[in-house]
């Protein structure tokens, strides 16, 4: 497979995001309370802290070709410890963005493919049906009895519900996805 080559950006200027988003991360003094605070962490090849200090620094490519922006678990724990309320959840979510949009292979595959999934079972409910989009998600790996005695112990204790219940606003969530590139 032949290896993805992305231009480095140069640093950016004070308070403005290298890339775009409108994402402010020049106000990072690096306090580590995102890390400190991250229950996945302990996966990441670069704490949240380095993330935002590498987006700040215009490190494009390592940033984007990083495991740590798939294996985010998107949980806020670090948005809501920072304490210059920068969105830290929302810069991950960007970048797995826009590593999808300029075709950046992801470090973690499954994780991506996980990620397609939930999105493509929310476009399709309104919201996430476990039960379909584990079963989707499975199809694409080709991995169905891995998680089997896990799911089938959740769905006996009624944690797994057999059809997806009803959503109000539907056609706005299905809308939304419309209104997206890709």
């Amino acid at each position: 497979m032949p290896e993805t080559k992305i231009r480095e950006v140069p640093s950016a200027p004070a308070n403005s995001f290298s890339w775009g988003s409108g994402l402010n991360v020049q106000d990072c003094y690096q306090c580590q309370k995102c890390s400190a605070g991250c229950p996945v962490a302990f996966a990441m090849d670069y704490k949240p802290n380095q993330i935002i200090q590498m987006v700040s620094l215009g490190m494009k490519e390592r940033v984007l070709l990083s495991k740590t922006i798939w294996v985010c678990a998107s949980c806020y724990t670090c948005s809501t410890r920072c304490p210059n309320d920068i969105d830290i959840a929302k810069v991950m979510d960007w970048l797995r963005q826009t590593a999808i949009r300029e075709g950046v292979p992801p470090a973690e595959k499954e994780v991506a493919l996980f990620h397609s999934t939930f999105l493509e079972a929310i476009r399709s409910h309104g919201r996430i049906h476990e039960l379909s989009m584990m079963a989707r998600y499975k199809q694409k790996t080709g991995k169905w009895m891995e998680d089997f005695k896990l799911g089938w112990r959740m769905f006996a204790k009624g944690k797994l519900k057999l059809f997806p219940s009803g959503v109000r606003g539907k056609k706005e969530v299905k809308g939304f996805f419309r209104g997206l590139k890709g």
